[in-house]
């Protein structure tokens, strides 16, 4: 098989280009401080107190990619007591902040379901925060492993 210089340039570029992509994936975690900050931001500042909010997940995930997480506020969903919004982190994947999901009196319960990818074992943070300014929050430490090993 014969390679031209052109071909040799376009192989070598291709290949620069994705090992640094390669690079940056996967030396990219998020820190204890960029999931703090994240929290602080979502929460306005206060700290998030127990209580409220049910965050719902695997204890062991035996597959990162599709990891079903549930959470479920108890709410009236009406005055003071409406949820207005919930977050979801990972404070092991890249970006911490997963999803979030904003919530109205037409909403009729404060609950939500979806599948995250997790990176590694890692801690799940699910915080709510309701119209009367409170913060509420839940965690779990959810263990991803290979094909159900331990790992």
């Amino acid at each position: 098989m014969k390679i031209n210089r052109r071909e040799a340039l376009a192989l070598s570029g291709g290949a620069a280009v994705f090992a640094m992509m390669g690079l940056q994936v996967s030396s990219a975690y998020a820190s204890a401080e960029e999931t703090e900050k994240s929290i602080m931001e979502f929460t306005g500042g206060k700290t998030p107190e127990a209580g409220k909010i049910t965050l719902t997940a695997p204890e062991i995930a035996e597959n990162g990619n599709t990891v079903p997480i549930t959470v479920n506020v108890e709410s009236a969903m009406s005055g003071d007591d409406l949820v207005q919004s919930v977050i979801i982190l990972a404070d092991g994947n890249p970006n911490p902040a997963v999803a979030t999901f904003n919530f109205t009196e037409a909403s009729g319960a404060a609950a939500a379901t979806t599948r995250m990818r997790l990176a590694k074992t890692q801690n799940v943070i699910a915080i709510a925060k309701m119209a009367d300014g409170s913060v509420f929050v839940d965690k779990k430490q959810v263990k991803v492993t290979i094909g159900g090993c331990g790992g």
